[in-house]
């Protein structure tokens, strides 16, 4: 033990670095971890949605006429908040789906923010979805 702090001493630039390296990898972690916890796999998502959590699709009203998880709500992602307030404020849980799940995770960030613990976001979006054959309609 005695080693590190020789060595220490007598590199300081270098341990100052090493930490600081430290320092910001765990709070690099920390902050994926947080991020993490908004996000939902398609096989959590259904276990939220038959314990009553709402779906709302933030895409485009052709791409969600072209398909959309059963009984999900088509909200544009540029109304979403208000929306959110107007049509889901007594939903236990809100899901967003997008087409990967980059915007949705996007809105999800903007609605936790605005202090709505709520909302989650569906990981990997509708394409995930589909890649464990879960059932979507289409609105014809």
């Amino acid at each position: 033990m005695g080693t590190i702090f020789e060595f220490a001493g007598n590199h300081p630039l270098l341990a100052s670095g090493t930490i600081a390296m430290a320092i910001a990898v765990i709070f690099y972690e920390l902050s994926q971890k947080a991020r993490g916890l908004a996000s939902l796999s398609a096989v959590q998502a259904v276990g939220l949605i038959n314990k009553g959590a709402r779906v709302v699709d933030i895409r485009e009203q052709e791409k969600f006429a072209a398909g959309h998880i059963v009984d999900a709500i088509n909200i544009p992602a540029a109304e979403l908040t208000e929306e959110v307030d107007k049509k889901l404020k007594n939903a236990k849980w809100i899901i967003l789906v997008c087409d990967s799940g980059m915007r949705s995770g996007q809105s999800v960030a903007a609605l936790r923010k605005a202090g709505n613990e709520k909302a989650f976001n569906l990981k990997g979006g509708l394409g995930a979805w589909q890649t464990e054959n879960l059932p979507i309609v289409t609105s014809d």
